[in-house]
């Protein structure tokens, strides 16, 4: 049951040597998303309507984009980084000559996403408690919650993983998949703004469910249908893992 443990922590100790630029890498983005809309944006917006309350754009914004910052964390580790080690470096094809399969390499590829992002969201909440803006006990709750986030979008970004024959093919995957949630997905503004068709399409993505379950968090509120949010994120986990691992299963046999 543990055989993905020493797969996990010899990805911990290579990265132990890139620590810092990876953290920085992982963090600066989402805190100039933050800067830049936050207060630039943010001083001419002033606040947005959310069901009967009225909250700061700024922290409307820190509680979406935290979300977005897991997705993205989760889905480069287990697409750039695995895809090295599985096809480029050949490092997966080494390690299944100990007594590991390659199913313990793929659940350790998506544990160590999962926890890179993890990883990144704590950096910036160190951030944005340091700037004040949220000082909400809840947000505790909101990390293990965060977790479950990365681990939802690196089981997807692995089917990808399986199916790319080069590095081309992620673009595919970040243009017309990611990019578009991001902004359906109520990170940017309120998606009760959106036309009611394409409001219900964002129902079905699992970023909407996450930004759904953290933000309220943000705002000392429990949020409403927390369970259906986190089952959604759940069924899409242990569906996008089954998956990934069938197909990458099918790529080693070829």
């Amino acid at each position: 049951m543990m055989r993905w443990w020493p797969v996990f922590l010899r990805n911990l100790r290579v990265w132990r040597k890139l620590a810092i630029p990876s953290l920085v890498g992982n963090i600066a983005e989402p805190l100039m998303w933050l800067v830049a809309f936050g207060y630039g944006l943010g001083a001419l917006v002033g606040e947005v309507s959310l069901g009967e309350d009225k909250v700061p754009y700024l922290l409307f914004l820190a509680s979406g984009s935290v979300c977005m910052s897991a997705m993205n964390a989760a889905t480069f580790e287990a697409l750039y980084s695995a895809f090295s080690r599985m096809h480029v470096q050949k490092t997966w094809d080494g390690i299944m000559n100990a007594p590991i399969r390659l199913s313990d390499i793929v659940l350790a590829e998506m544990l160590w996403a999962a926890f890179k992002s993890l990883l990144a969201v704590t950096a910036i909440l160190a951030v944005m408690l340091g700037l004040g803006i949220s000082h909400s006990p809840k947000l505790l709750l909101a990390w293990p919650l965060l977790w479950g986030v990365g681990i939802t979008f690196s089981c997807l970004a692995l089917i990808f993983n399986a199916l790319a024959k080069g590095y081309d093919f992620f673009t595919y995957y970040f243009t017309l998949f990611l990019t578009p949630m991001t902004f359906l997905s109520g990170v940017f503004f309120p998606r009760e703004q959106l036309p009611p068709l394409v409001y219900g399409l964002s129902e079905l993505l699992p970023l909407t469910h996450a930004v759904e379950l953290i933000r309220p968090l943000f705002m000392d509120h429990w949020p409403e249908h927390g369970l259906w949010h986190a089952g959604v994120l759940l069924a899409y986990a242990v569906v996008a893992y089954r998956i990934a691992l069938a197909l990458t299963l099918k790529r080693f046999k070829q």
